[in-house]
Protein backbone atom coordinates (compact mmCIF):
# COMPACT_ATOMS: atom_id res chain seq x y z
CA UNK A 1 0.00 0.00 0.00
CA UNK A 2 1.00 3.61 -0.38
CA UNK A 3 2.76 4.99 2.70
CA UNK A 4 0.71 8.06 3.53
CA UNK A 5 3.24 9.04 6.15
CA UNK A 6 6.17 9.12 3.72
CA UNK A 7 7.78 12.26 2.34
CA UNK A 8 7.21 13.03 -1.36
CA UNK A 9 9.68 11.27 -3.66
CA UNK A 10 11.51 14.48 -4.48
CA UNK A 11 12.31 15.10 -0.82
CA UNK A 12 12.76 11.54 0.39
CA UNK A 13 16.51 11.74 0.05
CA UNK A 14 16.74 14.60 2.51
CA UNK A 15 14.52 13.15 5.20
CA UNK A 16 15.87 13.58 8.74
CA UNK A 17 17.52 10.56 10.29
CA UNK A 18 14.64 10.16 12.73
CA UNK A 19 12.16 9.85 9.87
CA UNK A 20 14.38 7.42 7.94
CA UNK A 21 14.78 5.20 11.01
CA UNK A 22 11.04 4.90 11.65
CA UNK A 23 10.26 1.24 12.44
CA UNK A 24 9.09 -0.98 9.60
CA UNK A 25 8.08 -3.93 11.78
CA UNK A 26 7.76 -4.98 15.41
CA UNK A 27 11.43 -5.91 15.70
CA UNK A 28 12.45 -2.30 15.04
CA UNK A 29 9.92 -0.70 17.37
CA UNK A 30 11.47 0.51 20.63
CA UNK A 31 9.80 1.28 23.93
CA UNK A 32 6.17 0.93 25.07
CA UNK A 33 6.40 -2.78 25.99
CA UNK A 34 2.95 -2.61 27.65
CA UNK A 35 1.47 -1.84 24.25
CA UNK A 36 3.58 -3.68 21.68
CA UNK A 37 5.16 -6.67 23.41
CA UNK A 38 4.19 -10.00 21.91
CA UNK A 39 0.78 -10.87 23.28
CA UNK A 40 -0.09 -7.28 24.29
CA UNK A 41 -3.69 -6.30 23.57
CA UNK A 42 -2.91 -3.43 21.20
CA UNK A 43 -0.43 -5.48 19.19
CA UNK A 44 -2.91 -8.36 18.89
CA UNK A 45 -5.59 -5.94 17.69
CA UNK A 46 -3.25 -4.51 15.04
CA UNK A 47 -2.10 -7.94 13.88
CA UNK A 48 -5.71 -9.09 13.51
CA UNK A 49 -6.72 -5.83 11.82
CA UNK A 50 -9.35 -5.41 14.53
CA UNK A 51 -8.24 -2.11 16.03
CA UNK A 52 -11.14 0.10 17.02
CA UNK A 53 -10.96 3.86 17.28
CA UNK A 54 -8.07 4.84 19.52
CA UNK A 55 -6.21 7.82 20.87
CA UNK A 56 -2.45 7.64 21.35
CA UNK A 57 -1.15 10.26 23.76
CA UNK A 58 2.20 10.92 25.35
CA UNK A 59 5.37 13.02 25.07
CA UNK A 60 7.00 13.67 21.67
CA UNK A 61 9.26 11.02 20.21
CA UNK A 62 7.76 8.07 22.10
CA UNK A 63 6.38 6.11 19.15
CA UNK A 64 2.83 7.38 18.59
CA UNK A 65 3.27 8.13 14.89
CA UNK A 66 5.45 5.05 14.42
CA UNK A 67 2.73 2.83 15.83
CA UNK A 68 0.08 4.54 13.71
CA UNK A 69 2.30 3.85 10.70
CA UNK A 70 2.44 0.16 11.60
CA UNK A 71 -1.34 0.16 11.95
CA UNK A 72 -1.58 1.59 8.44
CA UNK A 73 0.73 -1.16 7.14
CA UNK A 74 -1.27 -3.92 8.83
CA UNK A 75 -4.81 -2.87 7.91
CA UNK A 76 -6.79 -3.72 4.79
CA UNK A 77 -8.71 -0.49 5.23
CA UNK A 78 -8.11 2.60 3.16
CA UNK A 79 -5.85 4.95 5.12
CA UNK A 80 -6.20 8.72 5.35
CA UNK A 81 -3.62 10.78 7.22
CA UNK A 82 -4.35 14.36 8.25
CA UNK A 83 -3.07 16.96 10.69
CA UNK A 84 -5.63 18.74 12.85
CA UNK A 85 -3.63 21.97 12.55
CA UNK A 86 -4.13 22.22 8.79
CA UNK A 87 -7.63 20.85 8.10
CA UNK A 88 -11.05 22.26 8.85
CA UNK A 89 -14.70 21.19 8.74
CA UNK A 90 -14.87 21.11 4.90
CA UNK A 91 -11.83 18.79 4.78
CA UNK A 92 -13.34 16.52 7.43
CA UNK A 93 -16.63 16.30 5.54
CA UNK A 94 -14.77 15.50 2.33
CA UNK A 95 -12.92 12.62 4.05
CA UNK A 96 -16.14 11.30 5.60
CA UNK A 97 -18.07 11.58 2.30
CA UNK A 98 -15.35 9.60 0.50
CA UNK A 99 -15.38 7.03 3.30
CA UNK A 100 -19.13 6.57 2.86
CA UNK A 101 -18.78 6.11 -0.90
CA UNK A 102 -15.94 3.64 -0.35
CA UNK A 103 -18.04 1.61 2.07
CA UNK A 104 -20.98 1.47 -0.33
CA UNK A 105 -18.99 0.79 -3.51
CA UNK A 106 -16.22 -1.47 -2.16
CA UNK A 107 -17.42 -2.47 1.31
CA UNK A 108 -14.05 -1.15 2.51
CA UNK A 109 -13.36 0.53 5.80
CA UNK A 110 -11.45 3.79 6.25
CA UNK A 111 -8.73 4.36 8.83
CA UNK A 112 -8.26 8.04 9.63
CA UNK A 113 -4.97 8.89 11.35
CA UNK A 114 -5.40 12.38 12.78
CA UNK A 115 -2.24 13.98 14.11
CA UNK A 116 -2.40 16.62 16.87
CA UNK A 117 -6.06 15.96 17.53
CA UNK A 118 -5.95 18.28 20.54
CA UNK A 119 -5.97 21.21 18.10
CA UNK A 120 -9.48 20.27 16.94
CA UNK A 121 -12.16 22.42 18.55
CA UNK A 122 -15.47 21.02 19.80
CA UNK A 123 -17.29 21.64 16.52
CA UNK A 124 -14.62 19.84 14.50
CA UNK A 125 -14.63 16.90 16.90
CA UNK A 126 -18.43 16.75 16.79
CA UNK A 127 -18.27 16.50 13.01
CA UNK A 128 -16.32 13.24 13.38
CA UNK A 129 -18.46 11.75 16.11
CA UNK A 130 -21.41 10.21 14.16
CA UNK A 131 -19.21 8.39 11.65
CA UNK A 132 -16.80 7.19 14.33
CA UNK A 133 -19.76 5.93 16.37
CA UNK A 134 -21.25 3.92 13.51
CA UNK A 135 -17.87 2.59 12.42
CA UNK A 136 -17.69 4.28 9.03
CA UNK A 137 -14.21 5.46 9.96
CA UNK A 138 -11.77 4.08 12.49
CA UNK A 139 -10.02 7.00 14.12
CA UNK A 140 -6.48 7.02 15.48
CA UNK A 141 -5.93 10.36 17.15
CA UNK A 142 -2.36 11.36 18.05
CA UNK A 143 -1.64 13.97 20.69
CA UNK A 144 1.04 15.11 23.11
CA UNK A 145 -1.67 16.46 25.45
CA UNK A 146 -3.91 14.63 27.88
CA UNK A 147 -6.98 13.80 25.77
CA UNK A 148 -9.23 13.91 28.84
CA UNK A 149 -8.59 17.67 28.86
CA UNK A 150 -8.74 18.34 25.12
CA UNK A 151 -10.93 15.71 23.46
CA UNK A 152 -14.71 15.62 23.78
CA UNK A 153 -15.99 13.13 26.32
CA UNK A 154 -18.29 11.64 23.68
CA UNK A 155 -15.35 10.94 21.36
CA UNK A 156 -13.25 9.60 24.25
CA UNK A 157 -16.04 7.19 25.21
CA UNK A 158 -16.02 5.73 21.70
CA UNK A 159 -12.25 5.26 21.64
CA UNK A 160 -9.62 3.36 23.57
CA UNK A 161 -7.00 5.66 25.04
CA UNK A 162 -3.40 4.39 25.02
CA UNK A 163 -0.77 6.30 26.96
CA UNK A 164 2.83 6.41 25.73
CA UNK A 165 5.71 7.01 28.14
CA UNK A 166 9.27 8.31 27.65
CA UNK A 167 11.42 5.55 26.18
CA UNK A 168 13.78 3.89 28.62
CA UNK A 169 17.53 4.32 28.20
CA UNK A 170 18.03 0.60 27.62
CA UNK A 171 15.67 0.79 24.62
CA UNK A 172 17.16 3.98 23.19
CA UNK A 173 20.73 2.65 23.17
CA UNK A 174 20.17 -0.11 20.56
CA UNK A 175 18.19 2.36 18.42
CA UNK A 176 21.12 4.75 18.52
CA UNK A 177 23.58 2.03 17.55
CA UNK A 178 21.34 0.76 14.76
CA UNK A 179 21.16 4.29 13.34
CA UNK A 180 24.96 4.40 13.45
CA UNK A 181 25.42 1.19 11.47
CA UNK A 182 22.45 0.99 9.08
CA UNK A 183 23.97 1.68 5.63
CA UNK A 184 20.65 2.40 3.89
CA UNK A 185 18.61 4.46 6.33
CA UNK A 186 21.20 5.37 8.94
CA UNK A 187 24.76 6.63 9.03
CA UNK A 188 26.36 3.32 8.12
CA UNK A 189 27.99 4.72 4.96
CA UNK A 190 29.86 7.29 7.02
CA UNK A 191 32.85 6.41 9.18
CA UNK A 192 31.27 7.63 12.41
CA UNK A 193 32.92 6.81 15.75
CA UNK A 194 30.82 7.60 18.77
CA UNK A 195 32.81 7.77 21.99
CA UNK A 196 31.15 6.07 25.00
CA UNK A 197 30.82 9.32 26.97
CA UNK A 198 29.14 10.95 23.98
CA UNK A 199 26.75 8.04 23.60
CA UNK A 200 25.79 8.28 27.27
CA UNK A 201 25.21 12.01 26.94
CA UNK A 202 22.97 11.59 23.90
CA UNK A 203 20.88 9.04 25.82
CA UNK A 204 20.62 11.16 28.97
CA UNK A 205 19.85 14.41 27.17
CA UNK A 206 17.13 12.89 25.00
CA UNK A 207 14.73 12.67 27.93
CA UNK A 208 13.19 9.49 26.53
CA UNK A 209 12.50 11.14 23.14
CA UNK A 210 13.77 8.96 20.26
CA UNK A 211 13.34 11.74 17.72
CA UNK A 212 15.41 14.15 19.79
CA UNK A 213 18.07 11.46 20.20
CA UNK A 214 18.40 10.77 16.47
CA UNK A 215 18.26 14.45 15.51
CA UNK A 216 21.14 15.21 17.89
CA UNK A 217 23.17 12.28 16.53
CA UNK A 218 22.60 13.38 12.94
CA UNK A 219 23.52 16.98 13.71
CA UNK A 220 26.75 15.84 15.35
CA UNK A 221 27.66 13.53 12.46
CA UNK A 222 26.95 16.08 9.71
CA UNK A 223 28.66 19.05 11.35
CA UNK A 224 31.81 17.42 12.74
CA UNK A 225 34.83 17.81 10.41
CA UNK A 226 36.23 14.39 9.44
CA UNK A 227 39.74 13.35 10.41
CA UNK A 228 42.43 12.69 7.80
CA UNK A 229 41.20 9.14 7.17
CA UNK A 230 37.57 10.28 6.85
CA UNK A 231 36.55 9.26 10.35
CA UNK A 232 33.91 11.45 11.98
CA UNK A 233 34.66 11.26 15.69
CA UNK A 234 31.87 12.36 18.01
CA UNK A 235 33.31 13.29 21.37
CA UNK A 236 31.49 14.29 24.56
CA UNK A 237 32.12 17.94 23.72
CA UNK A 238 30.53 17.50 20.29
CA UNK A 239 27.59 15.60 21.81
CA UNK A 240 26.97 18.35 24.35
CA UNK A 241 26.97 20.99 21.63
CA UNK A 242 24.65 18.94 19.40
CA UNK A 243 22.17 17.87 22.06
CA UNK A 244 22.05 21.33 23.63
CA UNK A 245 19.93 21.67 26.77
CA UNK A 246 17.39 18.97 27.45
CA UNK A 247 13.87 20.34 26.99
CA UNK A 248 11.66 20.20 30.05
CA UNK A 249 8.26 18.66 29.33
CA UNK A 250 6.05 20.88 31.40
CA UNK A 251 2.90 22.79 30.50
CA UNK A 252 0.75 24.53 33.06
CA UNK A 253 -2.40 23.05 31.53
CA UNK A 254 -1.10 19.52 31.09
CA UNK A 255 -0.38 16.41 33.13
CA UNK A 256 3.28 17.39 33.52
CA UNK A 257 2.29 20.42 35.60
CA UNK A 258 0.05 18.43 37.93
CA UNK A 259 2.35 15.42 38.06
CA UNK A 260 5.42 17.49 38.89
CA UNK A 261 3.84 19.53 41.66
CA UNK A 262 2.36 16.29 43.01
CA UNK A 263 5.82 14.72 43.05
CA UNK A 264 7.19 17.81 44.82
CA UNK A 265 4.52 17.74 47.54
CA UNK A 266 4.86 14.00 48.07
CA UNK A 267 8.64 14.28 48.28
CA UNK A 268 8.28 16.96 50.97
CA UNK A 269 5.83 14.74 52.84
CA UNK A 270 8.11 11.75 52.39
CA UNK A 271 11.09 13.60 53.95
CA UNK A 272 13.23 13.36 50.80
CA UNK A 273 14.92 16.76 50.33
CA UNK A 274 16.90 15.63 47.26
CA UNK A 275 13.81 14.55 45.33
CA UNK A 276 11.92 17.66 46.42
CA UNK A 277 14.78 19.89 45.22
CA UNK A 278 14.83 18.13 41.85
CA UNK A 279 11.09 18.64 41.23
CA UNK A 280 11.39 22.25 42.43
CA UNK A 281 14.27 22.84 40.00
CA UNK A 282 12.30 21.27 37.15
CA UNK A 283 9.36 23.58 37.76
CA UNK A 284 11.60 26.65 37.88
CA UNK A 285 13.44 25.57 34.72
CA UNK A 286 10.10 25.21 32.94
CA UNK A 287 9.08 28.75 33.89
CA UNK A 288 6.75 28.05 36.80
CA UNK A 289 5.84 31.05 38.97
CA UNK A 290 8.04 30.71 42.09
CA UNK A 291 5.16 32.02 44.20
CA UNK A 292 3.15 28.95 43.21
CA UNK A 293 5.92 26.74 44.62
CA UNK A 294 6.13 28.91 47.75
CA UNK A 295 2.40 28.50 48.34
CA UNK A 296 2.74 24.72 48.11
CA UNK A 297 5.50 24.94 50.71
CA UNK A 298 3.19 26.88 53.05
CA UNK A 299 0.52 24.20 52.73
CA UNK A 300 2.99 21.34 53.25
CA UNK A 301 4.58 22.99 56.29
CA UNK A 302 1.20 23.09 58.02
CA UNK A 303 -0.53 20.00 56.60
CA UNK A 304 2.38 17.56 56.72
CA UNK A 305 4.74 18.98 59.36
CA UNK A 306 2.30 20.78 61.60
CA UNK A 307 3.17 20.92 65.27
CA UNK A 308 5.87 18.29 64.95
CA UNK A 309 7.99 21.35 64.09
CA UNK A 310 6.02 24.62 64.29
CA UNK A 311 9.02 26.49 62.88
CA UNK A 312 8.44 24.92 59.46
CA UNK A 313 5.50 27.23 58.86
CA UNK A 314 7.60 30.22 59.88
CA UNK A 315 10.40 29.19 57.50
CA UNK A 316 7.95 28.59 54.64
CA UNK A 317 6.24 31.92 55.22
CA UNK A 318 9.58 33.72 55.33
CA UNK A 319 10.52 32.03 52.06
CA UNK A 320 7.25 33.16 50.48
CA UNK A 321 7.91 36.77 51.50
CA UNK A 322 11.50 36.54 50.26
CA UNK A 323 10.34 35.17 46.90
CA UNK A 324 7.95 38.08 46.47
CA UNK A 325 10.69 40.59 47.29
CA UNK A 326 13.48 38.98 45.28
CA UNK A 327 11.96 37.48 42.17
CA UNK A 328 13.95 35.12 39.95
CA UNK A 329 16.71 34.08 39.70
CA UNK A 330 17.51 34.78 43.38
CA UNK A 331 14.12 33.47 44.55
CA UNK A 332 15.40 29.96 43.98
CA UNK A 333 17.70 30.35 47.01
CA UNK A 334 15.07 30.81 49.77
CA UNK A 335 12.88 28.27 47.97
CA UNK A 336 15.67 25.71 48.16
CA UNK A 337 16.31 26.53 51.84
CA UNK A 338 12.66 26.16 52.78
CA UNK A 339 12.29 23.01 50.67
CA UNK A 340 15.15 21.34 52.51
CA UNK A 341 13.80 22.47 55.90
CA UNK A 342 10.24 21.27 55.32
CA UNK A 343 11.39 17.98 53.78
CA UNK A 344 13.83 17.35 56.63
CA UNK A 345 11.42 18.26 59.44
CA UNK A 346 9.58 15.63 61.54
CA UNK A 347 6.12 15.00 60.16
CA UNK A 348 2.63 15.05 61.63
CA UNK A 349 -0.72 15.62 59.99
CA UNK A 350 -2.57 15.47 63.32
CA UNK A 351 -3.58 19.14 63.26
CA UNK A 352 -4.75 18.88 59.65
CA UNK A 353 -6.86 15.82 60.43
CA UNK A 354 -8.21 17.44 63.59
CA UNK A 355 -9.30 20.49 61.61
CA UNK A 356 -11.13 18.28 59.10
CA UNK A 357 -12.77 16.29 61.89
CA UNK A 358 -13.96 19.48 63.61
CA UNK A 359 -15.35 20.80 60.32
CA UNK A 360 -17.20 17.52 59.77
CA UNK A 361 -18.66 17.73 63.29
CA UNK A 362 -19.91 21.26 62.65
CA UNK A 363 -21.47 20.08 59.39
CA UNK A 364 -22.93 16.75 60.50
CA UNK A 365 -22.88 16.68 64.31
CA UNK A 366 -25.40 18.00 66.86
CA UNK A 367 -25.85 21.73 67.18
CA UNK A 368 -23.96 23.12 70.15
CA UNK A 369 -24.49 26.46 71.84
CA UNK A 370 -21.65 28.40 73.46
CA UNK A 371 -21.73 27.73 77.25
CA UNK A 372 -22.71 30.81 79.28
CA UNK A 373 -19.33 31.10 81.07
CA UNK A 374 -17.57 31.37 77.69
CA UNK A 375 -19.88 33.99 76.20
CA UNK A 376 -18.86 37.61 75.74
CA UNK A 377 -19.43 39.51 78.98
CA UNK A 378 -19.50 43.14 77.88
CA UNK A 379 -22.27 45.72 78.14
CA UNK A 380 -25.77 44.47 78.85
CA UNK A 381 -24.71 40.89 78.19
CA UNK A 382 -23.61 40.59 81.84
CA UNK A 383 -27.20 41.02 82.95
CA UNK A 384 -28.16 38.10 80.74
CA UNK A 385 -25.66 35.86 82.51
CA UNK A 386 -22.93 35.94 79.91
CA UNK A 387 -19.55 35.07 81.38
CA UNK A 388 -21.03 34.02 84.72
CA UNK A 389 -18.95 31.28 86.30
CA UNK A 390 -15.99 31.68 83.95
CA UNK A 391 -12.68 30.89 85.60
CA UNK A 392 -9.63 32.78 84.31
CA UNK A 393 -6.92 30.20 83.61
CA UNK A 394 -4.06 32.50 84.63
CA UNK A 395 -5.45 32.77 88.16
CA UNK A 396 -4.74 29.08 88.78
CA UNK A 397 -1.56 27.05 89.33
CA UNK A 398 0.13 26.16 86.08
CA UNK A 399 -2.15 28.65 84.32
CA UNK A 400 -4.73 25.92 83.89
CA UNK A 401 -8.19 25.15 85.27
CA UNK A 402 -10.49 22.29 84.39
CA UNK A 403 -13.76 23.69 83.08
CA UNK A 404 -16.17 23.05 80.24
CA UNK A 405 -15.17 24.65 76.95
CA UNK A 406 -17.52 22.68 74.69
CA UNK A 407 -20.83 20.95 75.40
CA UNK A 408 -21.16 17.29 74.43
CA UNK A 409 -17.38 17.16 74.24
CA UNK A 410 -15.76 15.28 71.39
CA UNK A 411 -12.06 14.77 70.77
CA UNK A 412 -10.66 15.74 67.37
CA UNK A 413 -6.91 16.11 67.95
CA UNK A 414 -4.81 12.96 68.13
CA UNK A 415 -1.19 14.11 68.58
CA UNK A 416 1.62 12.07 67.10
CA UNK A 417 4.87 11.09 68.78
CA UNK A 418 6.94 13.18 66.37
CA UNK A 419 9.12 16.16 67.29
CA UNK A 420 7.52 18.95 69.32
CA UNK A 421 4.13 17.28 69.08
CA UNK A 422 5.35 14.51 71.38
CA UNK A 423 5.88 17.13 74.11
CA UNK A 424 2.47 18.59 73.35
CA UNK A 425 0.87 15.16 73.71
CA UNK A 426 2.47 14.69 77.14
CA UNK A 427 1.18 18.08 78.32
CA UNK A 428 -2.36 17.42 77.08
CA UNK A 429 -2.33 14.01 78.75
CA UNK A 430 -1.39 15.66 82.05
CA UNK A 431 -4.07 18.34 81.69
CA UNK A 432 -6.88 16.15 80.37
CA UNK A 433 -6.10 12.60 81.56
CA UNK A 434 -9.56 11.23 80.78
CA UNK A 435 -9.48 12.50 77.22
CA UNK A 436 -5.81 12.10 76.29
CA UNK A 437 -4.80 9.40 78.76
Amino acid sequence: MKDLFAEPAETAGVQPLAARMAPRDWTEFVGQPRLVAEGALLRRALEADRLGSAIFFGPPGTGKTALARLAAYKTKAHVEHANAVTIGIPDIRKILLAAGERRRAQNRRTLLVLDEIHHFNKTQQDALLPDVERGLVTLIGLTTENPFFYVNAALISRSTVYEFFPIADEDLRPLLRRAMTDPERGLGKMKVVLEPEAEDHFIRSSGGDARRLLNALELAALTTPPEADGTVRITLEVAEASAQKRSVRYDKSSDEHYDTISAYIKSLRGSDPDAALYWMAKMLAAGEDPRFIARRLLVASSEDVGNADPRALLVANAAFEAVEKLGLPEARIPLAQATVYVAGAPKSNASYLAGDAAAAEVRDGPRREVPLPLRDATGDRVARGHGQGYRYAHDFPGHFVDQEYMPDLKRFFDPSDQGHEKEMAARLKALWPKRYG
